[in-house]
């Protein structure tokens, strides 16, 4: 298989989606966004694979200023885990950080493996959540915690039309799932002490400012890096995604549960 049979991200897609999150960051609110979701989770000191990692924003944020004493990141692009090094390289964390590019299925990790596991807004690309949420719960210590965000989907059923609509401009592999679907999975697993919280208003807003400043702040820049039509491609998407978000159908949310001991 080639490294860019996985390929969905490009550069000109993660240098958009950096511009407007942060250095490493490939979703909605970056560093504040991960210590929201992992709030009352003691990392310093523990052992956590990131699943999905993306740019590597989320593992440098964890070495840097919560102390985690190793991260393992994964991803199925090859091009994202060779970006999550440069940036481990120039923080001088290597040492701390291991970035591995996997095939999509079972966790190649032992049992007990992992204090923590993670993951932002990555998992609405897998499609069984009930076979990922028993395999985050095989890799975990008795005791450990599972603390996500992901999209989540506000509907059962065929999606609406104002959702296809985004997913088709959007044109990456979305598996989206209900909240209720994540939480029979995390429950099936077994998990306890399983909370899903729904950020849905808080994107609301927070989605307008990242398209105005696509319009606005960024557009020079970025315009003259990723050419004029990628970025109004770009502007567009976020224009479906809004009306998505508000009619309820595009659920950004935390997700929780701990393995008992």
């Amino acid at each position: 298989m080639n490294e860019t049979d996985h390929q969905e991200y490009d550069e000109n897609l993660t240098a958009l989606l950096e511009a407007i999150w942060g250095e490493g960051f490939m979703s909605p609110g970056g560093s504040d966004e991960v210590d929201r979701f992992l709030a009352g989770v003691e990392v310093e000191g523990r052992r956590v694979l990131d699943i999905g990692c993306g740019l590597g924003g989320v593992d440098i944020h964890l070495l840097r200023d919560r102390g985690a004493a190793h991260v393992t990141g994964i991803d199925i692009d090859q091009a994202l885990i060779d970006s999550c090094n440069r940036l481990a390289q120039k923080y001088a964390l290597e040492d701390r950080a291991e970035f591995v590019c996997v095939e999509p299925g079972p966790l190649p990790f032992a049992e007990a493996s992992f204090d923590i596991v993670t993951s932002k807004d990555s998992i609405i690309h897998i499609e069984d959540k009930h076979a990922l949420a028993a395999d985050v719960f095989r890799v975990l210590e008795p005791g450990g915690w599972f603390a996500a965000s992901d999209w989540l989907a506000g509907y059962e059923g065929a999606t609406p039309p104002e959702m296809q609509a985004y997913i088709e401009v959007e044109g990456l592999d979305f598996r989206l799932a209900s909240a209720a679907r994540y939480a029979d999975a995390l429950e099936a697993a077994g998990f306890t002490e399983i909370a899903i919280d729904d950020r849905n208003e808080w994107y609301r807003s927070e989605a307008r400012r990242e398209r105005d400043n696509l319009r606005g702040a960024l557009y020079e820049g970025l315009a003259s890096r990723v050419g004029g039509d990628f970025l109004e491609r770009e502007v567009e998407v976020w224009d479906k995604m809004i009306v998505a978000v508000d009619l309820g159908q595009l659920r950004p949310t935390h997700l929780r549960g701990r393995k008992p001991v």
